[in-house]
């Protein structure tokens, strides 16, 4: 994909409980996940959406691009890419990012939703940035809108809209992908969108304002499990010489796509090599979810690796950019199947997947949707008997 501190008492979005649930195999992964049954099941036909769902699932469109979204008098923008919902009093709010450029309204919006899921407003929270891929949700309710460009900054996004968005060059100008918040250690987690990325935390001098700290990149060689260091980035402006090449030994990850961090961990997609991995903070070690070139059982069900998150079970929900346009789960013993699959839409990928703050709606957007262009986007909601 070529893609102030605003303090609130809000309930952090997403489900609550993903900072809990089950825990998984271990830190260190003892091997990579296989294709098997998922826990709800065969995909079923293709609903009038041109879903195909497991039983006892439905979805509906909340968004298109171009289009005014239902319920309000905003026109929904182009190319919508990542999301994360917040919990809003006994409702919540989606934000999605644009990835077009400033000319063609790149930015982010946000979709307000009451407690019964109907929508009650939408509009813009950013505007006039560059090919906003992915971000991250902060646990002081802000949205990190990262733009996917030579040097791109970070910007702190209020979802509600009242305070202006705030460019965050502290956390390195680089081809930003992701960012994924530890309140349990203190960092903000970086991926970099590149053929030879590399992977960053910034430690914020103050927790909650990020206006200056330290930025670091991992330290790991060629390993792909095992422990790692973290070094400085010496000028995390990037100029002359970008942060990427300014550390010897920085281990280079390969497309460095969604991020997502709960229960100590910090899991990260790299499409260059279709992989999953998974950051232990506690033991600051990696190890491998998932690689589709070790898949021993079959034909693997997840290619082209993109967004990520985590349910209230521990299972991981990873989007497909390319692929057959599926969303597929990893559960917590290590098994990885589709969970949903769009149809009619090969020149689209999917993106933004993000739960409501029960855990029993999922929002994602399918970026070109039919026509393949970035006026095509579609945002959806599944809603269903998620486990929890």
């Amino acid at each position: 994909m070529e893609r102030r501190t605003f303090l609130r008492t809000a309930v952090v979005g997403s489900s609550a409980a993903a900072f809990g649930g089950t825990l998984w195999r271990g830190a260190a992964y003892a091997a990579p996940a296989q294709p098997g049954t998922g826990p709800y099941g065969a995909l079923q036909a293709a609903n009038a959406n041109g879903i195909a769902l497991p039983a006892g699932f439905t979805s509906r469109i909340v968004a298109r691009s171009g289009q005014t979204v239902p319920g309000t008098s905003y026109t929904w923008h182009s190319a919508p890419d990542g999301g994360a919902v917040f919990a809003d009093g006994s409702g919540w709010i989606y934000v999605s990012n644009s990835e077009v450029s400033s000319g063609s309204g790149g930015g982010a919006s946000a979709v307000r939703f009451d407690s019964a899921g109907n929508v009650t407003s939408a509009s813009r929270i950013l505007s006039g940035t560059n090919n906003n891929c992915a971000g991250g949700r902060t646990p002081w309710n802000t949205w990190l809108s990262c733009e996917e460009v030579t040097r791109g900054f970070v910007y702190e996004t209020d979802p509600w809209g009242v305070n202006a968005a705030v460019q965050r060059p502290a956390l390195g100008r680089f081809k930003h992908e992701a960012a994924a918040a530890d309140p349990d250690h203190g960092y903000i987690y970086l991926t970099e969108d590149e053929t030879d990325g590399r992977f960053y935390r910034f430690r914020p001098t103050t927790w909650g304002n990020l206006a200056s700290g330290t930025l670091e990149v991992l330290v790991a060689g060629t390993a792909t499990s095992g422990p790692v260091t973290w070094a400085a980035v010496p000028d995390p402006d990037g100029s002359p010489t970008q942060t990427r090449y300014q550390v010897s030994g920085a281990k280079v990850f390969n497309g460095g796509e969604g991020c997502f961090y709960a229960a100590g961990t910090c899991w990260f997609t790299t499409k260059g090599d279709n992989r999953v991995w998974a950051y232990d903070a506690n033991a600051s070690s990696i190890s491998l979810v998932y690689d589709d070139s070790l898949v021993t059982g079959g034909t693997a069900p997840l290619t082209g690796v993109d967004n990520v998150t985590r349910s209230g079970s521990g299972d991981l929900y990873v989007a497909e950019d390319g692929g057959n346009m599926e969303i597929c789960l990893i559960t917590p013993d290590g098994t990885v199947a589709p969970f949903l699959r769009i149809s009619g839409q090969s020149g689209s990928e999917i993106t933004g997947p993000a739960f409501s703050p029960d855990g029993t709606r999922l929002y994602f957007s399918s970026q070109r949707g039919t026509s393949g262009s970035s006026s095509g986007g579609i945002t959806y909601e599944v809603k269903g008997p998620f486990r929890s």
